[in-house]
């Protein structure tokens, strides 16, 4: 299976073929139809998974950037002195930071609310982290200019695992609509700002949002 035209197997996705497979009836799990219902189970903690991974990869990202920014010259300058660099470097900074607080809190959510609870919080934070991972990637590819989109450095892989991670565990569309949905519940139904409250005595006054 190839992704961005590059072939994405082993370690990745693959095309994967039964011929007459037949699965025993014991080896059922929870029950007939309740497929869906088992993959949400998983869904949610592999989500956060992936944001911390995300994470990752936008700190290494913004690693290079500054390396790139600080050890390359034009003009006589530093790239990081040049346009608007340092600011480019600065916001990587605290959308780092502000990714890593929002997957804490919706890790919190899950330990604390459980799985099905924290679903708004885990769709906010998949919903989130990639795209904005994804752009931090963006900005070290254009600050280390053709090479990084070349093997010389690990951006281009970077970039498309983080864009590929938009589709992958729901696409982005999902999520925004669970968050949205959630957001407009809490004024549409008399009952949300009770439920509010409770999520937030339960947080010791610290989290607020929907349960």
């Amino acid at each position: 299976m190839q992704v961005f035209g590059e072939d994405d197997a082993p370690h990745g996705h693959m095309h994967l073929r039964f011929d007459n497979a037949r699965v025993p009836k014991s080896n059922t799990l929870l029950g007939v139809g309740r497929g869906f219902e088992i993959s949400q189970v998983r869904l949610g903690p592999g989500r956060i998974h992936h944001c911390m991974r995300s994470i990752g990869a936008a700190e290494k990202a913004l690693e290079l950037m500054v390396r790139r920014g600080i050890n390359r010259e034009a003009f006589g300058k530093p790239l990081a002195s040049l346009g608007k660099n340092t600011e480019v470097i600065a916001k990587a900074r605290i959308e780092i930071e502000a990714m890593r607080l929002m997957v804490l809190r919706a890790a919190k959510a899950m330990d604390t609310l459980g799985n099905q609870e924290a679903r708004v919080w885990v769709s906010a934070v998949k919903a989130m982290v990639p795209i904005r991972a994804c752009a931090i990637i963006d900005d070290a590819i254009q600050i280390h200019g053709a090479t990084g989109v070349s093997h010389w450095t690990p951006l281009a892989r970077m970039y498309a695992s983080q864009r590929t991670l938009r589709i992958a565990d729901g696409p982005d569309e999902v999520h925004w609509h669970v968050v949205g949905r959630a957001e407009i519940n809490r004024y549409a139904n008399d009952s949300a700002p009770a439920i509010v409250k409770t999520t937030e005595a339960k947080f010791g006054g610290q989290f607020s949002g929907p349960s």
